[in-house]
């Protein structure tokens, strides 16, 4: 009888009339741990045909996995210590983010203002522009100019043109409490229907 050789040329595979107990062999059935494969009575014949002697399978069942261990819950109750410990200072934090950025916004508000007043108080320098304010909010004239000043006048108006001048007017508006206590009467009204 010869020996095979691997296909790496190093030898039998396996040597004849020894069994290694390395693995048993897969029948399709699960095995228990511990349990020893019999080998046939006929060492012939393979330990996966259906005639071969096999040791009976002892079926357990696995046993549940908890669903906290003990690490589980320490870890949990550390995470929730450090979240409840920095909430304090991060909202703290985000105030005085706010607070600073309440601040700025004034800050830019208030250069704004101030440029404006720069523009205006540089306008106040240039003669011309002092001359038509006078003109326009006192109504100074040169010598030799003649002011003409429009005045509104409704009654007067209403006089030179021949009609009586409450004729004009509206009868005055209701004061606010009546205007708030019809408004009430009036939602009353409504509801009861």
């Amino acid at each position: 009888m010869t020996q095979r050789l691997t296909p790496g040329g190093q030898g039998p595979a396996r040597r004849p009339g020894r069994r290694s107990r390395a693995a048993p062999p897969r029948t399709g059935r699960p095995v228990a741990r511990g349990a020893e494969v019999k080998e046939s009575a006929d060492s012939g014949r393979s330990a996966n045909r259906p005639a071969a002697r096999r040791a009976p399978v002892r079926r357990t069942n696995a046993p549940q996995p908890r669903r906290f261990t003990g690490r589980a819950t320490v870890l949990l109750v550390v995470l929730i210590a450090l979240a409840l410990g920095y909430t304090y200072p991060v909202r703290v934090y985000l105030s005085q983010q706010s607070d600073i950025a309440r601040m700025e916004q004034a800050q830019a508000e208030q250069r704004q203002r101030i440029s404006e007043l720069s523009q205006q108080a540089a306008l106040w320098k240039d003669r011309k522009y002092i001359e038509i304010q006078a003109r326009k909010r006192f109504y100074m004239v040169y010598p030799g100019e003649v002011p003409l000043v429009v005045l509104t006048d409704p009654e007067g108006a209403a006089r030179d043109a021949g009609k009586p001048a409450d004729a004009g007017k509206s009868q005055p508006a209701d004061p606010w409490y009546d205007t708030l206590w019809s408004s009430i009467q009036a939602a009353d009204a409504e509801s009861d229907r």
